[in-house]
Parts: structure tokens; sequence; C-alpha cells
């Protein structure tokens, strides 16, 4: 049964990336001693933000775009949300506050979601909230940004994707026809929530000890290594499960909205590696033109910022059409499994 709290679709987009960089010996040897790996991974660009641009100047770049295209000011906009998948610009602070400065959107309601890149997923859900109880919301402008910290964290160690710099948003208008949204599903395995973490920077390891770099330090990948050390067989079951929950989480979203996998157009992943779309489409039974694979080798993985700003591209392209249906789907931090579900 359809259980859908409210109505609500996607007036305009907005994108903004850090500068272009190409996949090749001299970008790659600065994060890595072993580019072979990062080749096989099958990006072709990623974007890096020049130095003294900040993750929130990203987002209100992107922000500005959609609310251009909306033919909005700032005076029109109800509520902020905004997504940050990195390492803040500043601790004890809120970006979202700091966007809304930055817009000059004064005396509205913002919200700050910070739980990696689902938040650029989940975020549609927690829009979706905002709606059903406050009836007096028109525009909502939902943003999301990854700027890596490259103190913080190598953006080629931390999983099997190169990390990129860039901002996606949307304005979100109640009773829009285009872009509607359908469903949002998640679940969490909080097992393994400490695996992709940053160790120093918080309350527990402020500092780092001497001598300590990204470019050495382990990344997520060895750590899921560590915890499945002395049980293999567990280590096997669990990356045949990350999938399948895929396809899970996207039944449960489609089965929120009163529909069929079968009526999904796309797939969209986060902006993974090559073989991941490929694992990815044959748990879905499709074939990998129907998911996001070719722009991602492009842009590299925008955190928080992916989904939309490929969804953009791909209706800006002609690759989405109106009435397709679109599955937003990923693996984040914490681990959690997470779909939205949108008709173009």
């Amino acid at each position: 049964m359809n259980s859908q709290p409210t109505d609500f679709g996607i007036v305009s987009f907005g994108y903004a990336f850090g500068d272009d960089c190409d996949v090749v010996a001299e970008t790659v040897e600065e994060f890595v001693d072993d580019p072979e790996r990062i080749y096989r991974w099958g990006y072709k660009r990623f974007h890096r933000a020049p130095e003294g641009v900040t993750g929130t100047q990203l987002a209100a770049r992107a922000a500005r775009t959609a609310l251009d295209r909306a033919g909005l000011t700032p005076d029109d906009v109800d509520q902020v949300i905004l997504a940050v998948s990195d390492v803040p610009d500043y601790l004890n602070w809120d970006a979202s506050a700091a966007l809304a400065r930055e817009l000059m959107i004064r005396l509205r309601p913002t919200l700050l979601l910070s739980e990696g890149c689902v938040s650029g997923v989940t975020g549609f859900g927690n829009a979706a909230g905002l709606f059903a109880i406050q009836p007096e919301l028109t525009n909502v402008l939902f943003v999301a940004v990854n700027r890596v910290s490259e103190y913080h964290r190598n953006r080629m160690k931390v999983n099997n994707s190169i990390h990129s710099d860039g901002a996606s948003a949307v304005v979100l208008r109640r009773g829009h026809g285009a872009g509607r949204w359908l469903a949002t599903e998640q679940f969490t395995d909080p097992e393994v929530a400490d695996w992709f973490r940053t160790d120093y920077g918080g309350s527990v390891a402020p500092v780092a000890p001497e001598g300590w770099t990204v470019r050495t330090d382990a990344n997520g990948l060895e750590r899921v290594q560590d915890h499945f050390r002395d049980n293999p067989a567990g280590l096997r079951d669990f990356v045949q499960a990350l999938n399948r929950r895929l396809v899970e989480v996207v039944d449960r979203a489609c089965a929120r909205a009163g529909m069929k996998r079968e009526d999904i157009a796309r797939v969209v992943h986060l902006n993974d590696n090559q073989g991941s779309f490929e694992e990815i489409a044959e748990e879905f039974g499709i074939s990998v033109d129907r998911t996001n694979a070719t722009m991602a080798a492009l842009h590299g993985h925008m955190g928080a910022a992916d989904h939309i700003a490929t969804i953009a591209m791909m209706t800006e392209t002609g690759e989405l059409v109106p009435g397709d249906v679109v599955a937003m789907i990923g693996i984040s931090i914490g681990m959690r499994w997470y779909c939205t579900l949108v008709r173009i």
C-alpha cells in the first residue's frame, strides 16, 4: 500500500564542482604508492576544489543556480536543508546556518544532515516529513556537498572510490508534479559503524600522533579486513550481502510507494568504481547502461552530492525523460543501505 505522506517535486537543479583532474600518474601518485590499483577502478576524472574554496562556498554556488533556475529569490525559500558528507569547515558550527547566511536567507529554519553520502538521498525523506507536518512550507532548498579535507582524509584511500569535491542542489515545492518524490527507505547494520570513521580531530583524539599522515593511514577497507581476519567465512557472507541488501532496500521503497522494481527506469548508485556497477547491475538483473556508471567515471565520488548532480545531468542530456522512475541507492557510513524513489 502506498503510504506517501505528502506530495512534492523537484522544480530545479543546480550543481558546482571543483577543478577537473584527470586520473593520470601525476595526480594519482600524490595520494598513493600503488597507482595501478586506482586505475583499475575505471575513473577518468575527479574534481578537486582549489585551496581556499570551502564546502560552504561550493554549496552556495549550487544553491544559487537552483534558485535562479526556479525563478526564486532568497526570500522565497521557506526551509534550508544541507547535507555535508566530509569533515565540515569548522567544528561546533552549523554549516546549514552558514549556508543560509551565504545565500542571505534570513529568519528561516535550517536543518543540517551529516550521515555521510546517505544524507544526500534520505534528505528527501526528511523533506517529506517537513512538508507533512508544516503546511505553511512551499519551497524547500535542499543542498548536498562534499569537500574533502585532505588533512583528515586521503581521497584515494577511504574506500574503493576516488573522493571528489562537488555540491548539488534542488528546489523542492509542494504539489509540484515533476521530479515527484515517491518514497524513501533505509536501514543500518550498526555492528560495523566504525569502519570508515576519521580517527583524529574529534573529542576522543583531537590531535593526530606525531608523524601521522593520510597517505600512510589505514583506510576503511583495511579495517574491514581486520574485522574479519579470524572469520573469512564472515567476510565472504558480508561481501555477498552488500549488493543483495541494495536490492532489499529498493524493494522496501517500492512497496512503500505502491509499485514494483520493474517500474524503475534507472538505478542511480553513488559514484562508485566500475567493477561495483557491474556487480550491482547483475544483482538487479539489468544492464550497466541502466545505471550511472559512465557518468560516475567522469566525476568521482562526490559524497552526498552524487545522486542529485547525476539526475540533474541525466535530465539535461535527455537520458532521463518525464515519467521515468529513478531509484537513488547506495551504501554509506554506518553501515547504511538507502533508497529514494523519484518520478521525473
